[in-house]
């Protein structure tokens, strides 16, 4: 079974508001047993729109709309599917009693515009949104679906948990679908195809992979696709064992999405902490960590030593090290991962230094030279690498080779 995706609003068009909603919805739905076709974004034009529903119908078994159901005369959708699928609108009485709920949750009045919002097509099915008061319609025409959501965010995620992909489970007869993530860091995308060629060639037929680069990094996605998961689960798992021969040394983890995710379960697992010391990354290790919920349960804190005066006076760096070697150093690094794992009393530590540009460079040390440092209470890594020119590149691999290295660490206590 497959799918088209249908986002509608012309400030995605523009880019005025980031579609969050394309990479969320094709996650849900792959991880379903839907295949994701296509992905379509449309703005507040009703040609444009009535040409995508119809396209989508004709070569999609599901069709998934969002955006448009607002209250407001700029939002079409509700009344162009209603015209699409020959239908009439009138007022539901559940998504009346929903509008009216929320409004008095809310102490807000409810007027005669947002009354409008329970007028739905006739033909369809409601699915109560019970987040938001736009509901969610159901339709079914010569045996494709299509689901109308509002644009929302957290009401369409919630709406697709709860409505969509439970009613889209009992309606087609879908198979198993797997998916298999594995982090590999240190090699790049092509270097990491011409090592493993043999291996992704002998993969079986059902197993389909994807390489996807990220700033230093690469996740490889195998997609296993048939009927039995426990058959699928033991091909998932001795292709990823088979993996490990040729590209063992660059695998940093599986199953996560991201670095930050890999770092977060193991020292979470390990019930360790974990501190951080960042002058050229600015605060983003902390960031991406701190951004994932149940972060106090391993990050202590971090210090932006973006000044020598503050790599002195908050991390503990010897005012002799920074004139002798320079703030962009190993022997600088390393006092700075030990100052600030001593100072939060954390089991382990991150540490940055580097020069991420596009000025700051000399001879020595050019744009995009940056030191890493990661320790224990009893071992300290460091490493030195060089990224070019670009500033948000540098900051981007430097972090993620930061956690790289911390996760190699972690490892060796495992």
């Amino acid at each position: 079974m497959n799918a088209t995706i249908i986002n509608i609003g012309d400030e995605l068009l523009i880019g005025q508001v980031v579609n969050t909603n394309a990479s969320t919805m094709a996650r849900l739905l792959t991880a379903a047993g839907l295949e994701v076709v296509r992905t379509v974004v449309v703005g507040d034009n009703r040609q444009d729109i009535w040409d995508a529903v119809d396209r989508a119908m004709h070569c999609s078994d599901a069709v998934l709309v969002t955006g448009g159901l607002g209250p407001t005369k700029d939002d079409i959708t509700k009344h162009l599917l209603c015209e699409y699928f020959g239908s009439e609108l009138y007022e539901n009485a559940e998504a009346l009693d929903n509008v009216k709920r929320i409004f008095t949750a809310r102490g807000y009045e409810l007027t005669e515009v947002n009354r409008r919002q329970a007028w739905v097509p006739r033909c369809c099915q409601v699915l109560n949104n019970d987040l938001g008061t736009a509901p969610c319609m159901w339709f079914e025409r010569d045996g494709h679906v299509l689901v109308s959501m509002a644009g929302v965010p957290f009401e369409m995620e919630w709406l697709m948990h709860n409505r969509v992909l439970p009613r889209l489970q009992q309606h087609f007869s879908m198979g198993a679908i797997l998916n298999k993530n594995i982090l590999v860091q240190g090699i790049g995308e092509s270097f990491l195809s011409d090592l493993i060629e043999p291996w992704e060639l002998a993969l079986p037929s059902f197993i389909r992979l994807a390489y996807l680069p990220i700033a230093g990094m690469v996740k490889l996605r195998l997609t296993a696709r048939g009927n039995d998961v426990a058959e699928l689960q033991a091909s998932v798992s001795k292709a990823v064992a088979e993996l490990y021969p040729s590209a063992g040394k660059y695998i940093v983890g599986e199953d996560c999405e991201t670095l930050p995710e890999l770092v977060a379960h193991k020292l979470t697992t390990m019930g360790c902490t974990l501190a951080t010391a960042e002058s050229c990354t600015g605060g983003t290790i902390a960031s991406r960590l701190t951004a994932l919920a149940g972060a106090s349960a391993y990050y202590k804190g971090g210090i932006v030593a973006y000044s020598n005066e503050v790599k002195e006076c908050a991390l503990g760096v010897r005012h002799e090290t920074l004139a002798t070697h320079g703030a962009v150093s190993e022997e600088t690094v390393r006092e700075m991962v030990e100052g600030v794992r001593s100072r939060l009393d954390s089991d382990y530590a991150i540490a940055t230094t580097g020069i991420a540009g596009p000025t700051g460079g000399t001879p020595d040390k050019p744009v995009g030279t940056v030191w890493v440092a990661v320790c224990s209470r009893t071992a300290i890594v460091t490493q030195l690498m060089h990224h070019g020119d670009r500033r948000q590149q540098t900051i981007d691999r430097t972090v993620n080779q930061a956690y790289a290295m911390l996760i190699r660490l972690l490892c060796q206590k495992d």
